[in-house]
């Protein structure tokens, strides 16, 4: 394992608890879909930025008839994990993991219908560079699909955005929506659209904080250690915090490129 690893097997490990088998963000299955929301993704080529251990690829060609999912990802612990589930599900010929290394996606232009993320490319600070790269990669008609952790304004975090952003420690580049939506038209998408999710989010990690810090407390103890749960905690009540200020704005985003 790097010793840069952002999501180790501890961490991996919590979240799947937290969240699902197989996911590193929240909402499962059903956050997936609605990321999906009009984007038919049956018979189709997808490319999956930040693929992580590899539940979404899976429900990407089970869940929603993808022909083959290109999952890509920067570290080895989760490409690691995503390669076992997709072994263990039978699916190695519908789904392809690689590792890749930040920079412009090690493919061709326009070599796939669809370019899917959830909750990843916080960690690509380069929007702009990023729309231009899904662009280039997708084969005309083709549709952008994320959901991103995106902060409300342009400009510096506030005092508690960056204390929420510190304890978190996961390198986080967000950007505002008007620098999503600018982003995505400059690099030609039509038809771009940004949902926020705040209202939706503000109230799941409120529940997690409940859950973590909560009568079950014991039980995170016991599977993933008093001092890991105790951070997580604290993480949990400063991300609460800037959710209900309105600060942070978890977000839908989708694309289409022309025909």
């Amino acid at each position: 394992m790097a010793d840069d690893d952002l999501y180790d097997t501890q961490h991996i490990a919590f979240l799947e608890d937290l969240w699902g088998d197989g996911y590193l963000s929240p909402g499962g299955a059903d956050e997936v879909a609605r990321v999906l929301d009009g984007v038919d993704v049956a018979g189709k080529t997808v490319m999956d930025i930040g693929c992580g251990s590899g539940a979404i690829a899976l429900a990407l060609v089970r869940d929603h008839g993808a022909a083959h999912v290109t999952g890509i990802d920067v570290e080895d612990p989760v490409c690691a994990a995503a390669r076992d589930r997709a072994a263990a599900a039978g699916l190695t010929d519908r789904i392809t993991i690689t590792k890749v290394t930040p920079g412009p996606f090690p493919f061709a232009d326009e070599s796939f219908d669809i370019v899917f993320s959830k909750d990843s490319i916080i960690h690509i600070p380069d929007k702009a560079a990023m729309a231009l790269e899904a662009f280039r990669v997708l084969r005309p008609g083709g549709r952008f699909a994320a959901s991103d952790w995106l902060i409300g304004h342009d400009g510096a975090p506030s005092a508690q955005m960056a204390e929420y952003i510190k304890a978190e420690a996961l390198e986080f580049a967000m950007s505002s929506p008007a620098t999503y939506d600018a982003a995505m038209r400059a690099a030609g998408f039509a038809d771009v659209e940004l949902i926020d999710r705040n209202p939706w989010y503000a109230e799941i990690a409120a529940a997690e904080h409940a859950e973590l810090s909560g009568p079950n407390r014991p039980g995170w103890e016991a599977r993933h250690g008093a001092g890991f749960i105790a951070e997580q905690i604290d993480i949990w009540s400063k991300l609460v915090g800037v959710l209900r200020k309105g600060e942070h704005r978890p977000h839908h985003i989708r694309g289409r490129k022309p025909e």
